[in-house]
């Protein structure tokens, strides 16, 4: 039966590290969607990540902040 759990155990920590990555992805989208990205501008930072993180203003704006766009 310890056996069968360590298995299980092991599935399943092997299935949660396959989950995409959504942060990589992230720069690909918002240098398709604008030409002269500036991730220190924070319009540009807010309207990047509602569009590529689909995110909301208030998450997108305080997301921005964190990362020191000003």
């Amino acid at each position: 039966m310890r056996v069968l759990a360590l298995i299980m155990s092991a599935f399943m920590t092997a299935a949660c590290s396959q989950e995409q990555d959504v942060t990589g992805s992230t720069p690909f989208c918002e240098m398709r969607s604008y030409s002269s990205y500036n991730p220190r501008d924070k319009n540009q930072c807010v309207a990047a990540c509602k569009a590529c993180d689909r995110g909301t203003t208030v998450t997108c704006s305080t997301s921005c902040s964190l990362k020191g766009a000003r």
